[in-house]
């Protein structure tokens, strides 16, 4: 028993070692969070973005959100601090073509828009262009990854690494491997993980995985709740952080995800899956979408953030 655990570990160390270079498709805040975890933990990052001044913030961000690391992690000790932050940005490089990005990729993760038809034409290009053991995987939250991963022909090489935002701070990392995933890659995909120093769960690959298929329902919910006039807003968020220990209410929680994000998540599994009720559309929901009432990113979602 004791020799077949110290035999996984080692192949699972092994497999963590083969990826050495990692390329991150997509310089939003998932993507630069995902290149930054890789780059402080000793990878070779490239961080492909649709132009130099795109690649340019999102380094930019980068830079940032290491200092606030840095502030915490070395605050008696400036200069290992400074130290840190100089060494993991010589370790993030950026590109704005992928096709060239990826001819010496090991990894090649994908933080892009969450639309299938772009994923898809993401992957048949990345597909041509990686070499044959070159590893894909997609950070979306929602979408299936059997299907983003059907126009490539590595599918036994391809998984779901779906990070949780702010990356650097989040410790969780779903893993999801689908019917063709093969162990070895699903075991790579999980070693990576843990050297970025993940918790790593698995999970198949059904909507929402772990966390959305709990979360997105249980925001609907709230919503509904709302709707019907059984509560206010504020009153459905106090009841779950104070009698459920929360740290933030469902509808603050819809705010700070984004309405269009989870608004866009419930129409696709409904599109999906239109005989499950949790997944039907909300009018609400819809309505302040259409009004431009995202929550926190626009100033106003559910609750109104203007200073």
């Amino acid at each position: 028993m004791a020799m077949s655990v110290l035999r996984n570990f080692t192949r699972n160390m092994a497999s963590a070692a083969n990826i050495k270079n990692v390329v991150v498709v997509g310089g939003g805040l998932m993507g630069s969070g995902i290149a930054q975890v890789a780059a402080a933990t000793g990878h070779n990052v490239t961080l492909v973005e649709m132009s130099d001044s795109l690649v340019e913030k999102a380094i930019g961000g980068i830079r940032k959100s290491l200092e606030r690391v840095a502030k915490k992690q070395f605050k008696d000790d400036a200069a290992k601090g400074q130290q840190f932050i100089d060494g993991t940005l010589a370790k993030i490089g950026g590109a704005t073509n992928p096709e060239s990005a990826v001819q010496g990729a090991d990894l090649v993760v994908e933080a892009i828009v969450e639309r299938m038809d772009v994923k898809h034409q993401l992957f048949s290009k990345l597909d041509a262009a990686a070499p044959a053991q070159t590893i894909f995987a997609s950070n979306t939250s929602s979408l299936p990854i059997a299907e983003i991963g059907s126009v490539t022909k590595r599918q036994d090489r391809f998984g779901g690494l779906h990070f949780f935002n702010p990356v650097p701070v989040m410790k969780l990392l779903e893993v999801i491997r689908t019917d063709q995933t093969s162990d070895e890659t699903f075991e790579a995909l999980m070693a990576f993980g843990k050297r970025l120093g993940k918790s790593c769960i698995t999970c198949k690959d059904t909507p929402g995985f772990v966390v959305n298929r709990l979360l997105v329902p249980y925001m609907a919910e709230a919503i509904r709740l709302l709707e019907r006039g059984d509560a206010s807003a504020r009153d459905i968020d106090t009841a779950m952080k104070l009698g459920a220990g929360y740290p933030m209410g469902p509808i603050e929680l819809i705010d700070y995800v984004g309405l269009d994000t989870t608004n866009n998540i419930l129409q696709g599994w409904h599109e999906k899956y239109p005989d499950n009720p949790l997944f039907q559309p909300i009018k609400t929901l819809q309505q302040l979408v259409n009004e431009g009432k995202l929550g926190v990113k626009s100033g106003e979602g559910f609750y109104s953030y203007k200073k």
